[in-house]
């Protein structure tokens, strides 16, 4: 399975924000450390804290932070958040795309068990588990 860079570039963050889990981490500074845009950050960061995954302070001081534990956030919960809408296959998308094999392809079942099992098995990992130890950041 291959994600997307949204989702890449989201859990990097978090790693990082993990390793120092009381400090605020600007998007500007975050966009030069990971040589991305800012702009593409902001997007991740405003869907992690959408959905509770990271608050956000503006101002000296702000950027954004964990909302909760490391140790309280499943690997698996954070890629189906951030890999939202994107389908393994295109026949796995909503609506089926355009397989002219729907209704004699067997290959279909196999990939979501597949799929079921990579992020059942991630749910079995926190962000702690992955985080950056201070000294290497």
């Amino acid at each position: 399975m291959r994600l997307t860079l949204f989702t890449d570039y989201g859990l990097r963050m978090l790693m990082r924000m993990a390793a120092s889990p009381d400090r605020g981490f600007s998007t500007a500074e975050l966009a030069q450390e990971f040589g991305v845009s800012r702009h593409h950050l902001t997007k991740i960061v405003q869907r992690l804290a959408q959905a509770g995954y990271v608050t956000t302070r503006r101002g000296g001081g702000g950027g954004a932070m964990l909302a909760r534990p490391a140790t309280e956030i499943r690997l698996g919960a954070l890629i189906r958040l951030l890999e939202e809408g994107q389908a393994l296959v295109e026949c796995l998308a909503p609506g089926g795309g355009d397989c002219s094999l729907d209704g004699q392809c067997r290959l279909k079942s196999r990939l979501r068990r597949a799929e079921a099992a990579f992020l059942t098995d991630l749910d079995r990992s926190t962000l702690a588990d992955i985080a950056l130890t201070p000294a290497a950041v």
